[in-house]
């Protein structure tokens, strides 16, 4: 019998086709997610499973599913998901690790002169009917003569700062890891500490990875830090920042500005994180811009992502180790 794939979300066709030649493939066809219940039901026999971003795999998931040899992550950040569990368990974990990068930080970008522009509250205007001609209205900030600070230089914020290089912006960053002096001079970053970067800069973008050192890293007191009438973006994980922070910092004009890709909720694996964006954060249409976790969601891109996700897959059930292995140390034959 040929091997049973489950895959999770909708994927292009290309990809169910690609994955048929060595499996039985149970798609889900429809855009939404699959309540766990259903997704345990169909998984219960499968030897393969690919995952996305609102799925969840823990111990007690892995032990209903005693035959997975591989769960397959279309997606780079895998914090809702148990590495440790899936070795313990013998099966591989795989993610996708470079070609979210570019996507994600051409968001950023896309947000931040969004924000800075105050181009939401000028297309309501537009579309209200009351525009009739130029008038002195929505005068931003813009990014030429500006401060950027950047929270973690690792492959996106390395991606973010050669594609802010021609703005004229001055660009900071801070990371436990210095680049090299030639890739500094390349970016034309220069590192500094935490504090001076919170203190200089007038747009700071954590992009960091969620854990225990960078889970609301961006709190009271670090935006206390920042200058008043920055501005925040977060593309990197919602609980990076703390929201309610957020929201005072934003009542009390300390914060001139917040744009997310990225939201709190969707931390699976923080069994403490709130269940709904902040109202306060949602009703705040003239200082926030939002958009629903599409980072990486340039349709050439997510074809790409979950093709490597497939090919993972396809690996592990020939017995070789997929090149997207997380759990290196994983006994396999």
């Amino acid at each position: 019998m040929k091997p049973k794939i489950v895959v999770t979300h909708w994927v292009h066709p290309e990809i169910v086709d690609f994955l048929e030649q060595y499996g039985e493939v149970l798609p889900n066809l429809t855009r939404d997610s699959l309540s766990r219940d259903e997704l345990l039901r169909r998984a219960a026999d499968a030897q393969a499973i690919m995952v996305f971003m609102p799925d969840s795999i823990d111990e007690e998931f892995l032990a209903l599913c005693p035959s997975l040899r591989i769960v397959g992550a279309a997606l780079k950040g895998y914090d809702n998901f148990d590495v440790a569990a899936c070795t313990r368990h013998g099966v591989w974990f795989t993610i996708v690790p470079d070609l979210l990068t570019v996507p994600t930080a051409e968001l950023a970008i896309g947000l931040l002169i969004g924000l800075s522009r105050k181009m939401l509250p000028g297309d309501r205007w537009v579309r209200s009917g009351n525009f009739r001609s130029w008038l002195p209205r929505f005068y931003g900030g813009g990014l030429t003569g500006k401060t950027l600070g950047i929270i973690g230089m690792g492959a996106v914020g390395r991606a973010l700062a050669a594609r802010l290089s021609g703005f004229g912006l001055q660009l900071l960053y801070h990371d436990i890891n210095a680049l090299s002096p030639d890739e500094e001079a390349s970016l034309r970053v220069v590192r500094v500490s935490l504090p001076e970067l919170l203190k200089r800069s007038d747009y700071v973008l954590p992009m960091a990875p969620l854990t225990k050192n960078t889970q609301h890293i961006i709190n009271a007191d670090t935006i206390a830090r920042m200058k008043r009438g920055a501005l925040l973006v977060n593309v990197s994980r919602g609980s990076v920042v703390d929201e309610e922070a957020v929201v005072g910092a934003l009542a009390s004009g300390h914060l001139a500005g917040y744009a997310a890709d990225v939201f709190e909720m969707e931390d699976w694996a923080r069994g403490d994180r709130p269940r709904t964006i902040s109202i306060e954060l949602l009703q705040d249409e003239e200082q926030t811009f939002f958009t629903p976790h599409i980072g990486s969601a340039v349709d050439s891109v997510r074809r790409d992502i979950a093709m490597e996700a497939a090919r993972n897959i396809v690996q592990a059930l020939k017995g070789k180790r997929p090149e997207g292995a997380v759990n290196l140390d994983l006994p396999h034959p």
